[in-house]
Formats: C-alpha cells, sequence, structure tokens
C-alpha cells in the first residue's frame, strides 16, 4: 500500500530568520514545502537602496540549504495599488494609516493564498508570530488549556481562531485581525508557539546565514527609512506656521501638516522649556495648533469610534451578547446618573483592546462601532486599528475614525 503523497505548503519567505526556521519545522513535520519570496517593492528613495535584492538572495540561500524548491512572484503592481497607493491618500487625509495591516488583508493572505492556491497549495504558512486553535470560542479563551492548540487547521473547521502567539513580546496578532477566515482555515503558523531566542537557536543549529540577521524596521516594505522621508517622495512639501492653541502665537513653521499626528512631541523645533504636543491640524490652512497643556482634551478620550469594523467567527456571539448586557444596563441606570457611567459599570474585564503593536491591552467595552474606557486614555491616531482580544483570542477590531 502506497504512502499517501504529503501536503504541499506554499512559505511566505522574507530572507529573515522566522520565515527561514519555518521551513525548518515544516519539512520536520513532513510537508513539501515551497518558499516563495513576494517582490512587493524595489524601488530606491533618496538616501536609501531598497533592500529587496538582499532579502531575495537572503532567502534563495536558505531554500537551497534546506534543498526545498523556491519560487520569486511579483506583486509590485498590486502592491502599489492596494498598499501604498491607500496609506499615501490616508496621509492626505490627514490619517496614519498602518501598512502592515493592509499589506496582511490584501497581499499576503488574499494575493498570496489565492495564488498559491491556483499552484496547488494545499496551505499557505508565513514566519508571523501568532497561532490558530481548532474549537476555542470566547468561553475557552480565559483558560489557555482549554485550547486545542495545533499547527495547521484542519479543512472540518470553517470558522478557526486567531490567537496571540507564546511570545508575547513578538505577538503579531495585532497585523493579523483583518485576514479572512477562509484564508486563515489554510494558514500555518509555524513558530507561533516559540520564543524569539528559540527561533535564533534553531536557525543558528541548522548553520542558516541569517540566523542573527538585524530584523528591518521603519516602513514594511523598503527598511530603514523613516515614514516621513518616504512620504516626502510622493507629497509635495508644503511648510506651514506652528501656532499655540490657546494664544494662537506664532511659534515657529513645519515641514507639512500630514507629517505630524495629535499628540506628537517630537520633530516640532519650538523652543525649549515644557514640551508642545500637536493638538490639531488645520490641513486646509496648512496650520499646526500646539499645546503645552498635558491635559488638553485633544489628547485625551474615554471614546474610540470605529470604522471598517472587523469581527470574527465566535466573537461576533460574544460581542452581540455583550452589547445587550449594555444596553440592559443603560435602561436600568437613572437617567441622572448619565450613560457615560453606566457604560463604566458595565464594562467586561474580559474584553481588551491593543492600540498599537505592542501596547498593553486595556479593559474596555464595545457596541459595534465604537469602544468605551473606564479611565481616559491618550488619544491614539485616527487611521490606526484598535484590536480586540477575549483572553488569548483576537475577535476583530477597526479603523480608529
Amino acid at each position: 500500500m502506497s504512502a499517501k503523497p504529503a501536503k504541499t505548503v506554499y512559505l511566505g519567505m522574507s530572507g529573515g530568520v522566522d520565515s527561514s526556521v519555518s521551513a525548518i519545522l515544516l519539512k520536520e513535520q513532513g510537508y513539501k514545502v515551497v518558499g516563495v519570496y513576494m517582490k512587493n517593492w524595489s524601488r530606491d528613495l533618496p538616501g536609501m537602496k531598497c533592500p529587496w535584492a538582499e532579502d531575495l538572495a537572503d532567502a534563495k540561500r536558505v531554500a537551497v540549504d534546506l534543498d526545498i524548491d523556491f519560487e520569486v512572484w511579483d506583486f509590485e503592481k498590486d502592491y502599489k495599488q492596494k498598499v501604498v497607493d491607500y496609506m499615501l491618500a490616508e496621509f492626505k487625509k490627514g490619517r496614519t494609516p498602518n501598512p502592515d495591516i493592509m499589506c496582511n488583508q490584501e497581499i499576503k493572505f488574499k494575493l498570496f493564498y489565492e495564488t498559491a492556491l491556483s499552484h496547488g497549495a494545499d496551505f499557505i504558512a508565513t514566519g508571523h508570530y501568532a497561532q490558530v486553535s481548532l474549537g476555542a470560542g470566547p468561553a475557552a479563551a480565559s483558560s489557555p488549556t482549554a485550547l486545542s492548540l495545533v499547527g495547521v487547521p484542519q479543512a472540518a473547521s470553517p470558522a478557526p481562531t486567531l490567537l496571540r502567539a507564546v511570545d508575547e513580546n513578538k505577538d503579531q496578532t495585532y497585523f493579523l485581525y483583518r485576514i479572512s477566515d477562509e484564508a486563515l482555515s489554510r494558514t500555518i503558523f509555524p513558530i507561533g508557539h516559540l520564543k524569539k531566542p528559540e527561533v535564533k537557536r534553531i536557525a543558528a543549529e541548522h548553520g542558516l546565514a541569517n540566523a542573527h540577521k538585524k530584523e528591518s524596521m521603519g516602513v514594511c516594505f523598503v527598511g530603514e527609512v523613516g515614514m516621513k522621508d518616504f512620504l516626502k517622495s510622493y507629497i509635495d512639501i508644503k511648510p506651514g506656521e506652528i501656532r499655540e492653541q490657546e494664544t494662537n502665537k506664532l511659534l515657529g513653521h513645519h515641514e507639512g501638516a500630514i507629517f505630524y499626528t495629535i499628540g506628537q512631541r517630537h520633530g516640532l523645533y519650538v523652543g525649549g522649556g515644557l514640551p508642545y504636543y500637536v493638538v490639531k491640524k488645520d490641513l486646509i490652512k496648512n496650520i499646526l495648533y500646539v499645546s503645552k497643556d498635558l491635559n488638553h482634551p485633544a489628547l485625551w478620550t474615554t471614546e474610540l469610534e470605529l470604522e471598517d469594523v472587523i469581527v470574527r467567527n465566535e466573537g461576533d456571539v460574544f460581542l452581540r451578547e455583550f452589547g445587550a448586557r449594555q444596553r440592559e444596563n443603560q435602561r436600568r441606570t437613572p437617567v441622572a446618573t448619565g450613560r457615560a457611567d453606566a457604560a463604566r459599570k458595565s464594562i467586561s474585564p474580559s474584553l481588551m483592546v491593543r492600540l498599537r503593536h505592542r501596547a498593553p491591552l486595556i479593559p474596555c467595552e464595545f457596541d459595534g462601532h465604537k469602544i468605551i474606557f473606564k479611565e481616559p486614555i491618550k488619544r491614539p491616531a485616527s487611521g490606526q486599528s484598535a484590536v480586540l482580544y477575549i483572553g488569548k483570542v483576537c475577535v476583530g477590531g477597526g479603523i480608529i475614525k
């Protein structure tokens, strides 16, 4: 009786250590691995050479060392349209988008996923720090021992659950909350159960040349160039005034209001003493308003309104029930106390939100479009994502208005 042919996994390989170790682990588990380098961006910027060629060489070298098939897929046109153009349009509106999240939604877990399946893949895989769980809804989320953790979702589970990685410092579910259940059901995250030092150790034990390769920072697709420098290559710089919010006093000048976010204090260069914070942007007049008042109402909030909300599988049931409880609490609370007080009293400690990568989880309430906090929080930039969790489970999120 002949053995079953090995399942085929198309693995996104960036040239870094995480995807390289993912290839090692997949091979050890008996999969036929096809490494794919996604060529998303190749344009050099002033003073910054795009690292794509070096990354491709590193990925190809690992594929040769591990004796796996290797291909290069050119997604540059799609990436420009779906990620870069989106990012530029958002900045022009005065918002601060997250291109990594859009890349995962549109490229890695849509275009790459669909292309891999058309090539005969059974699964795709990436080197993200995340996990997939079977049969683990919000009720089980607060008890990690109750989760059925596996490396590969089974076909019989149409709605797998996205969970935070074991390495909380490296967890990347914040960037993955928008990927479809369909794609997640056929995605493997081989290193989600490992911590970064273990990943580096495995790479070193296998003699990989990139075992100690420095992680790239800055804009996700052009390496270590700063976002401001990248935007200057695409958006006309329009210098404008910096004025004090309370007095309208002219304090200095800036390169362009779109380069700044509400709450920003660095890069203003408006004198010594107490720091100034950006509290308002007038994009029409290109004026930046700042204040020394750390308690300025523009810097703090107890509510965040979301748009383009994603709610993942079992989270939908929980959030509907949670919203019903919230409305019932509000009906029972005397009008004199106000809705805000009622909302604060009904906050569930099991629902948490993360407002940026590696930021602490904050208790909150969610009614389907608005997040409410018990205490005021520093206001995050509009265009960024707020990602919701119940225990280890990522239940969704949305874009901050």
